[in-house]
């Protein structure tokens, strides 16, 4: 089987990982603001929160901002405030609380939905690269570089691969919005 393809592929599932990792389950963790850009000292600079700061939690619903530099706390107060993720921000003995409401009903259903687009997108990716793959094969065949029962084992093989991730994916996906919707 193709390397490339492999490699691709778990390219794309490592990014979907990334990508739920940014989506808030009932319990808040570092992944929803770390990357939040925050310009800091006095504008020149443009840092991700996780490389200016601690990130922790401080509780199942409140996350801990411990600054590097205490002269960059204003502007990382400024940056989550902005940043519209409905938490409230107090800054207390040099350090930042964000304190996020529970979710409701609502917001998880919404929250839900949007994992099954980002999933769904992932599945276009992947098929993409399947079909890409089943092109080569038959431009292979065509050529007469490989057989016909090399070309049927070559598509047999790159679809039970592709149906391996697929399942992969689906389980990211069921344990993403089994964190969403159990309190």
């Amino acid at each position: 089987m193709d390397n490339q393809f492999k490699k691709n592929v778990n390219l794309i599932i490592e990014k979907l990982k990334e990508n739920l990792k940014s989506i808030r389950t009932g319990i808040v963790t570092p992944a929803l603001v770390e990357n939040i850009l925050v310009e800091t000292y006095n504008g020149q600079t443009k840092l991700k929160l996780l490389e200016l700061a601690a990130i922790t939690n401080s509780s199942p619903q409140t996350l801990l901002i411990n600054p590097f530099d205490l002269s960059t706390i204003k502007d990382i107060e400024k940056a989550l405030i902005s940043s519209n993720f409905g938490a409230s921000v107090v800054i207390q003995n040099n350090q930042i609380f964000i304190k996020f409401p529970p979710l409701s009903s609502e917001q998880r259903e919404k929250l839900a939905k949007i994992v099954n687009q980002i999933v769904e997108e992932t599945r276009q990716k992947i098929r993409s690269l399947r079909d890409d793959v089943r092109k080569s094969i038959k431009i292979a065949f065509e050529k007469k570089e490989i057989s016909e029962d090399e070309k049927f084992r070559r598509e047999k093989e790159i679809d039970l691969e592709t149906q391996k991730i697929n399942e992969i994916i689906e389980e990211i996906k069921q344990k993403k919005i089994n964190e969403i919707i159990n309190i």
